[in-house]
């Protein structure tokens, strides 16, 4: 009986090892949110709040980005690398435009997308460039002035902020309040939704607007030799060693963009006492968001 045995065993042993040259390996993505990371302008370059803004380190809930690109070099021209994601575009709105509903959103340290490396065209890249569309987070704020009440300090709020280059949105929920837009929104648009402490969480609302056109910072290193259009938000970074891809990989790389969060929202602080401050009163004028631009991108191989 044993000797009959061992031939089958052989087979189910010998069919269920894998062979080596039918596997597979990824390239994944994954978001880092740093308040510590450099806070730097738009062309890369070390940057500091000016002079009558305020600003806020946010604290991040998730974030989605529409397009990653691997690229050789500083010569490289937008468009000219290694497409490795491309979300979903729609034009129901008029212009071409992300789709928000179909976008995919990710937290800190969430694979957000997994690409075959077979996929990937075999190269050497030293430089990613990432399309951010649309941020999440949460910020604090005070209300002066209300009536009866006088003033709500430390308060709550989420925003959902638009930053891509254009967005087809039907609604958006900041944090548990629905928006409804049904249009395409350029790059600076946002909605606000107040959490406010109890015993006046019963009047939390949804504000929305766009920040003045151009205002959002987007950091290109490579501004000089590799622009990016206006309007649009694509982040680059380079990477402390180049990715080399070979397409003979055999395992896994894990790709961590890693954005700097370090004062990445601003606004003109009108009355000199660095926190955001809107009125209850009717009559004063609400401090002016300026920018919501994230402040650098260090890609990592983990």
């Amino acid at each position: 009986m044993h000797t009959r045995l061992l031939p089958l065993l052989g087979l189910l042993f010998f069919s269920c090892t894998k062979d080596p040259s039918t596997t597979t390996s990824d390239l994944q993505f994954q978001f880092r949110f740093d308040p510590a990371q450099e806070r730097l302008n738009n062309i890369g370059q070390p940057s500091t709040i000016p002079a009558g803004n305020a600003a806020q380190t946010p604290e991040f809930n998730e974030m989605s980005v529409h397009y990653i690109e691997l690229a050789p070099n500083t010569l490289t021209p937008l468009g000219d690398g290694a497409i490795v994601y491309h979300a979903e575009e729609i034009s129901i709105g008029g212009e071409n435009a992300v789709n928000f509903d179909r976008a995919a959103r990710a937290g800190g340290d969430q694979v957000f997308s997994t690409i075959s490396l077979k996929d990937v065209p075999p190269g050497t890249y030293q430089w990613v460039r990432a399309s951010v569309t649309y941020q999440n987070y949460d910020v604090r704020f005070n209300i002066n002035n209300l009536p009866v009440i006088g003033n709500l300090n430390n308060q709550k709020g989420t925003v959902a902020s638009f930053v891509g280059f254009n967005t087809y949105i039907t609604t958006v929920k900041p944090h548990e309040k629905t928006l409804t837009v049904n249009s395409n929104k350029k790059q600076g648009f946002w909605a606000f939704e107040t959490q406010l402490s109890d015993p006046y969480s019963a009047y939390n609302q949804i504000y929305s607007g766009d920040a003045p056109a151009g205002a959002t910072t987007v950091v290109n290193p490579l501004f000089a030799t590799s622009p990016i259009p206006a309007g649009s938000c694509v982040v680059t970074g380079k990477l402390a060693q180049p990715l080399v891809i070979t397409g003979k990989e055999t395992s896994d790389i894990l790709i961590t963009l890693s954005f700097s969060i370090n004062n990445s929202f601003e606004w003109q602080d009108t009355n000199g006492n660095g926190q955001l401050d809107f009125y209850g009163d009717g009559v004063t004028p609400a401090e002016k968001i300026v920018d919501m631009g994230l402040r650098g991108l260090i890609p990592i191989r983990e």
